[in-house]
């Protein structure tokens, strides 16, 4: 970062104010005293605001303690942080941050108060994850004033900050706001004011492929989770990610996200996550959510075929594709080489012939092809580095044709994990319908394209921004898995973003 970068951030001498000492105010009013800010914290709350500044006191002295921050950092941005105990002690500040409860009028109340507190050339901005800043900005005087400045939690240690532009945002507030998050240290992605902005509308299809595939008895959550782990390289699996977040949190985001898109199907929530929050099983916080929590209760393993015996005859590997070098590099019997095919064929082992997910189940692969021991394996990051493959069979296909192909994965070092046999599999359907909401975020001017990469790898910690991970696996791949899906389930859910399809049609990547 060089001056250039926060030509219009906020001089580190400008007071700011943060209104709201929970969680999210808190660490916010932390950040920006680190910064070098004069910060005064507000809650309407009888003794929140400074309870809040001495947890956050303390905080800073450990993180000197242990060396993270110089002692003489931490002394100085405690002394910058103080109480105020009405709204007008706050008139002299030229940033006030809100982070208050998620309730359109309580927000639109108080930045009402604010307008006829502060100065005319005081920022003002919301720290909302869901509501529309045009929306709270629409009593205002001056909503040309007011933008979105969303943190994520916890505010110290995550990165990513969403600066969002209101229809009536001034360009120059947003701006000045990106450039003091930047000044903070942050990585901050400008979006414009619509449904779960960035990050929560573009995590959708990481929850919704996951639920949906178990509700087709695909495989267990321990499965699928451990497939988009180990295969995937996600972090967390999409129902560990949900039991930490808690149903009725991610729920409630889902609906509102739905709802605000006019019930696209996309969105549609899921009656599985439904029964859950209904059942008060939430997840970590009330002990069982997909999984059960506590001292005596059992880590759920993922399933893991059996090991089977390798197949007598050469093993045939076609093509060039990053699974074939995996195996062309592991094995150690007999390999007879050939170029790629039409058909994407990738080994014969024996009577089986594997091929990567195409978004069409392997039954329906089969009666396409007219071929009966058709076997699917799943898409993976990176497959050197993949410790677990899933699999998937045809209806017609028979074992010992099966079995001889997860011989060889296994042979080679994989976990090898059977599903059902539904479309586009685990991390292929979810890799893909997440760069097709990217895809449509950024068709649609919700955000560039290296923002919404940014903005998934910092704020969720994707292994891969999900538009340069659609370049790598190939626009085409991409749009047919989609189509696929499409022409399988009947539903407007997997349709193909407008800018995917210009982009197959014009030989073009995202990141050019």
């Amino acid at each position: 970062m060089n001056a250039a970068d926060i030509r219009y951030a906020l001089p580190a001498t400008a007071p700011v104010a943060v209104i709201g000492s929970g969680t999210m105010g808190a660490g916010i009013a932390q950040v920006a005293a680190l910064a070098g800010h004069p910060v005064q914290l507000y809650d309407s709350r009888e003794g929140a605001a400074a309870k809040a500044i001495a947890d956050i006191r303390a905080g800073l002295d450990k993180l000197a303690n242990k060396g993270k921050i110089p002692a003489e950092e931490a002394h100085a941005a405690s002394d910058r942080l103080c109480v105020a105990h009405t709204l007008q002690e706050m008139r002299d500040a030229r940033l006030v941050i809100e982070a208050i409860v998620e309730q359109l009028g309580a927000k639109q109340e108080l930045f009402g108060k604010l307008e006829d507190l502060v100065d005319a050339q005081c920022l003002l901005a919301s720290n909302t994850s869901s509501l529309s800043i045009t929306h709270i900005a629409a009593t205002l005087r001056h909503p040309e004033r007011l933008a979105g400045l969303h943190f994520f939690n916890p505010v110290p240690q995550m990165a990513l900050v969403e600066v969002i532009r209101g229809v009536r945002s001034d360009a120059t507030v947003v701006q000045c706001l990106h450039d003091t998050a930047l000044a903070w240290g942050k990585v901050p992605v400008v979006a414009s004011s619509t449904p779960g902005f960035i990050v929560n509308r573009l995590a959708r299809p990481y929850y919704a492929e996951a639920l949906r595939v178990l509700n087709e008895g695909g495989a267990h959550p321990a499965t699928i989770d451990a497939l988009l782990r180990e295969s995937g390289g996600f972090r967390m699996g999409a129902f560990e990610l949900m039991d930490l977040i808690g149903h009725d949190v991610n729920f409630a985001v889902t609906q509102s996200v739905f709802h605000a898109f006019f019930n696209d199907p996309r969105f549609t929530p899921s009656l599985i996550q439904q029964e859950l929050v209904q059942a008060g099983l939430l997840g970590r916080k009330s002990g069982r959510g997909f999984y059960r929590y506590g001292e005596d209760a059992e880590i759920p393993q993922p399933a893991t075929e059996p090991e089977y015996e390798l197949p007598t005859v050469p093993l045939q590997l076609f093509g060039t594709h990053p699974l074939v070098e995996v195996i062309r590099a592991r094995y150690q019997g007999r390999v007879e080489y050939h170029g790629p095919r039409a058909d994407h064929l990738l080994m014969k082992a024996g009577p089986g012939r594997l091929y990567v997910t195409e978004g069409r189940s392997a039954t329906q692969q089969s009666y396409d092809y007219n071929m009966p021991d058709v076997v699917l394996v799943d898409l993976a990051l990176d497959y050197a580095r993949a410790t677990r493959l899933g699999v998937t069979r045809a209806d017609q296909c028979r074992d010992r044709a099966c079995q001889a192909v997860l011989a060889v994965l296994q042979s080679c070092g994989f976990a090898v994990s059977a599903m059902q046999d539904v479309p586009g599999m685990v991390v292929m359907r979810t890799v893909c319908m997440l760069a097709n909401e990217a895809a449509d975020a950024v068709n649609q001017g919700v955000c560039s394209r290296s923002d919404a990469d940014m903005a998934m790898q910092k704020g969720v910690n994707y292994p891969r921004g999900p538009l340069a991970w659609a370049d790598a696996i190939g626009i085409d791949t991409v749009t047919n898995v989609l189509r696929q899906l499409s022409a399988t389930y009947g539903e407007d859910r997997y349709r193909v973003s407008p800018l995917l399809q210009r982009l197959q049609a014009s030989g073009r990547k995202f990141h050019e």
